[in-house]
């Protein structure tokens, strides 16, 4: 099923040095998915409704609603929905985004920031000899500059041997096979793959399958299904555990967190 465009990024009438800011709001349907591609400009995309997948060559990334993906310019990536999605993207032009992270991460958005990027899709873009618009613009990416960056990231690893692994675990979160057995015809040793997913993606293989399990847990309590359901779905035994787990990496319960970004 096609997107439904409100605005396109290439609708503009012309070319112009003066633009720094340019924005995109598309509705997109449940299960939808942007084929992979890349743009000149850096992104923010912010998702009013809905959950956004995006994949990237260094890994996923989750972004309910509240949150928002920082896309560095030329960065290849695709994106793929969760329920129906209502996506509002704001590009900076290059050199407006010294200081801002040169890898790809989920930001958490505040009110201000909500507003700052309705007002940019709004406006459908900013001009730098415009001088309301060129402080728009630099209150919007002060605000960018200061917000952390959430834990709803899955780092892939490059190695071969460790993304047959990867592999293996992320076909099946509900199983709990131990790495000794993943490990069996991926041509290394538990101790070799151990070292490549902490030099690859900056985690135990522990840490990271549990983030894994996090990540596919997001998507699913987006689309609506229970915790314990979830939880089941991705290797928990119940859901006292997997309250646990996600209290622990994300600062609240499922039920207060997607209250929270449901704006309750």
């Amino acid at each position: 099923m096609s997107a439904t465009r409100q605005s396109r990024p290439n609708a503009w009438p012309h070319p112009e040095a003066a633009i720094i800011a340019r924005s995109l709001a598309l509705r997109l349907p449940p299960d939808h998915r942007l084929e992979p591609h890349r743009h000149a400009w850096a992104q923010v995309v912010y998702a009013t409704e809905g959950v956004m997948t995006v994949h990237t060559e260094d890994g996923t990334w989750v972004v309910p609603p509240q949150r928002a993906a920082w896309v560095p310019g030329g960065m290849e990536h695709e994106v793929e929905t969760t329920g129906r999605v209502r996506m509002r993207t704001v590009y900076l032009r290059g050199d407006r985004t010294t200081g801002l992270p040169e890898h790809g991460a989920v930001l958490a958005v505040t009110p201000l920031l909500r507003e700052l990027i309705l007002e940019t899709i709004r406006r459908g873009m900013l001009r730098e000899d415009v001088p309301e618009e060129a402080r728009l613009v630099d209150v919007l990416v002060d605000q960018l500059r200061e917000l952390p960056a959430a834990p709803l990231q899955l780092a892939w690893p490059r190695d071969p041997r460790a993304r047959v692994v990867a592999e293996r675990v992320t076909a099946d979160l509900a199983a709990a096979a131990p790495l000794t057995i993943l490990a069996e015809g991926s041509g290394a040793s538990v101790r070799t793959l151990e070292r490549l997913f902490r030099r690859e993606t900056d985690m135990t293989f522990h840490g990271w399958r549990q983030q894994a399990r996090l990540m596919e847990a997001m998507r699913r309590l987006a689309a609506g299904e229970s915790v314990t359901t979830t939880a089941l779905a991705v290797g928990f035994q119940g859901a006292s555990a997997f309250i646990a787990m996600f209290q622990r990496l994300l600062g609240s319960t499922p039920g207060a967190y997607f209250r929270r970004d449901s704006g309750s």
